[in-house]
């Protein structure tokens, strides 16, 4: 088996984790300096120039490319592609929206490999009753919409993050309460960081909502178990990892056409509008540990 460097982000966020996790569960193939694999892993793509280029020139490389957005691929994001294309052996990416974007640009074999799912890492605790007053949240009859990720651009904590989709997200939940508020009160249960913007768009229209700003795994995982629908409403995705995380903790999603939403769910949760969508719970059969690995670890040997 080819050993493997396998290069995070340092960012402390997602991709630092599921390296981690590659790392800790592959320990046999893994090793901790680059200069001593057979194949070096760019699971962050956008920090490949972390790793010397000499080094890349020697060794077999793997590029993962999460998502790319097209409103900021431009010429510069081109030629800088098309130069760390010449270090690349083979790409990664998760989802065929990628593959379908990167495939013109690149002479290098495209393997489609959905993410994994750390069912150690995401497991049901409690009852939502139980975690509702835990994070003193609303008890039903109130419904409960999540949404743990980032919306704004890190400039000004205000302009919102597109691709992400906050304004669809905002307005999703705007139409959500006004539809079920003969029925049920709507709140929202917010994490993740950078959240001022759909904050803002809920304290305008009077939406009431709970945020846990960067709140540990452990949070969110409880977090997740106390909704009762998640909403993806990204313009562009890789994953998202929430739609994993959804489907361990069976909770009822609902998502435009991203990332792997049409690898995990049915086409009746699928629609751009989210609110005309049916609420179903990912089925993430196969991607659980460790069996999720395999895929890679094929992927590695091969070269």
């Amino acid at each position: 088996m080819n050993s493997v460097f396998t290069l995070a982000p340092r960012e402390d966020w997602i991709c630092d984790r599921l390296v981690a996790e590659w790392n800790v569960d592959n320990g046999d193939v893994s090793v901790t300096n680059p200069e001593n694999a057979d194949v070096i892993w760019l699971y962050a793509d956008w920090a490949w120039t972390q790793i010397p280029q000499r080094t890349l020139y020697w060794k077999k490389v793997i590029c993962t490319v999460h998502h790319v957005v097209p409103e900021k691929f431009g010429p510069r994001e081109r030629m800088d592609f098309e130069f760390r294309d010449r270090f690349v052996t083979a790409y990664h990416v998760p989802n065929g929206h990628t593959e379908s974007f990167i495939k013109p640009l690149t002479t290098k074999p495209i393997h489609v490999i959905p993410y994994w799912a750390n069912q150690h890492t995401w497991r049901p605790v409690g009852t939502q009753a139980e975690l509702r007053i835990k994070h003193k949240l609303p008890t039903a009859p109130t419904y409960l919409i999540g949404s743990f990720q980032r919306d704004t651009e890190g400039s000004d904590l205000v302009s919102p993050k597109l691709e992400k989709g906050p304004d669809l997200l905002a307005e999703a939940i705007i139409a959500y309460r006004d539809r079920c508020a003969h029925l049920f009160p709507v709140h929202v249960v917010l994490a993740g960081w950078r959240r001022q913007y759909i904050m803002g768009r809920l304290e305008a229209a009077q939406v009431p909502y709970s945020y846990f700003e960067k709140p540990p795994q452990q949070i969110v995982n409880e977090l997740y178990q106390t909704l009762q629908l998640y909403p993806v409403t990204s313009r562009v995705e890789g994953g998202p990892q929430s739609l994993i995380e959804c489907g361990l903790l069976n909770v009822p999603v609902v998502s435009r056409d991203v990332g792997i939403a049409s690898q995990v769910l049915p086409s009746s949760a699928i629609n751009d509008d989210v609110t005309k969508a049916i609420p179903c719970v990912p089925n993430i059969t196969g991607l659980t540990l460790p069996a999720g690995y395999q895929p890679f670890r094929r992927l590695i040997e091969s070269l």
